[in-house]
């Protein structure tokens, strides 16, 4: 499948009870909650107009999970990025389980947060809290990986695939990659098998998604890394594709504000953006001390991973080998394992909604119904805040963006 459409302005956890995934029961939860009330020089941390800033001395409160995903976030608490913008900051919360994050955050436990590009649609629109994406967090990042014995897609007929949640862009390639295959997914119960044209899809927490693997009750999984990473080098599974090798330069997880904040707090909101603009820049060049800084080993103790592992995914040298073994198929994409910019281009915002709308989900889904692109791209994202931070480090051009930021979306099975 090739679709363009012209843009507009390891996580190994210490426990296996470590559920990054988001249930039906975590889904059923969650929707149960009451919503309703609920170009210049960088700063630096001397900078007399950081010192001056007051605001309502709201403090930068982070709920991550720990994956990579969350790298700009720990990385500018790490290297005090946003004390450097006049913000008090607390010690950033991990959680176990996305359907954790979104209830802390719901309930302004924390308010500054990583969430899969198209959960923020469901937060948004199908449980009806206000908040905004402010940025991307980062972009590709995430594969498809598989049992040593399969080698192609049209391998995993008959078999079980396991996604890290429906409302994700793992489930959403996934099912692209299948129907270009002509197999069909389908949610069937454990001890059922599906036919020999079927792929049964599964949710599954990521931190178990590796050991499902080894032990064959799953043919695959589709998640973020470093749990691709983490099955490669354990030897237990292999990369069929990386995400971004499907979608160019994808969104996985963007950054997401309360629209309180976003509103009533736009400096606030503001010095927010700065600061994972600037951690994501300092991230591009300095990855493996990126990897360091977020290890098991690292002074943060921001994750249980193991340095290997996440120098696999953030410093990566092995790309080159996949697009030798076919692996990677578009060789002239010219692209990193995971890579960081924080532009929310409207194009893609406007793709993912046609693309969900074609994907099988569980639950309630008849929001998807009434969303249309062209009103989600502008009313889901708030892009203000990260275009004023992108000039504050020089412009797009440091990113590698066009200077319009305007992009086509390619998407390629």
């Amino acid at each position: 499948m090739n679709t363009e459409h012209d843009a507009r302005p390891v996580h190994v956890c210490a426990s296996s009870d470590c559920g990054c995934g988001l249930t039906r029961r975590d889904m059923l939860r969650l929707g149960a909650l009451t919503l309703a009330g609920v170009a210049a020089p960088l700063l630096r941390a001397g900078d007399a107009q950081a010192q001056s800033f007051k605001g309502d001395d709201q403090p930068v409160k982070i709920g991550y999970l720990p994956i990579t995903d969350a790298t700009p976030l720990l990385v500018a608490h790490a290297r005090k990025l946003f004390e450097a913008e006049g913000l008090k900051t607390e010690a950033p919360r991990l959680f176990r389980s996305w359907a954790q994050v979104v209830e802390a955050f719901v309930a302004g436990q924390v308010n500054v947060i990583h969430l899969l590009s198209p959960a923020a649609l469901w937060v948004r629109y199908g449980t009806k809290f206000p908040a905004k994406i402010v940025a991307w967090n980062h972009v590709n990042g995430s594969a498809l990986t598989v049992d040593p014995s399969i080698n192609s897609i049209a391998d995993l007929g008959g078999r079980t695939v396991a996604v890290p949640f429906w409302y994700s862009i793992h489930n959403i390639l996934l099912q692209q990659l299948l129907r270009a295959s002509n197999l069909v997914a389908v949610t069937r119960p454990k001890d059922a098998k599906p036919a020999p044209n079927e792929v049964n899809l599964i949710v599954l927490p990521p931190a178990e998604m590796v050991s499902a693997l080894a032990g064959k009750s799953i043919a695959g999984f589709i998640v973020a890394d470093p749990f691709n990473a983490l099955a490669e080098t354990k030897n237990v599974g292999k990369v069929l594709r990386f995400s971004g090798d499907v979608w160019q330069n994808h969104a996985c997880c963007v950054t997401y504000l309360s629209e309180r904040d976003t509103t009533d707090k736009p400096e606030w909101s503001q010095r927010v953006t700065n600061a994972i603009v600037r951690a994501q820049l300092w991230t591009r060049s300095n990855q493996l001390d990126t990897a360091k800084l977020l290890s098991a080993g690292g002074d943060g103790k921001y994750t249980p991973h193991a340095l290997p592992v996440l120098s696999k995914v953030l410093a990566a040298t092995d790309y080159a080998s996949y697009e030798a073994s076919g692996v990677v198929k578009h060789k002239g994409w010219y692209q990193r394992r995971i890579d960081f910019q924080p532009y929310p281009f409207p194009s893609y915002t406007e793709e993912l909604v046609r693309a969900i709308k074609q994907t099988k989900v569980e639950g309630d889904a008849k929001f998807l119904d009434a969303l249309e692109p062209g009103f989600v791209a502008g009313d889901l994202v708030d892009d203000r805040f990260a275009r004023k931070a992108i000039d504050l480090v020089g412009g797009p051009s440091v990113f590698g963006l066009p200077a319009d930021l305007r992009r086509k979306e390619v998407v390629l099975t």
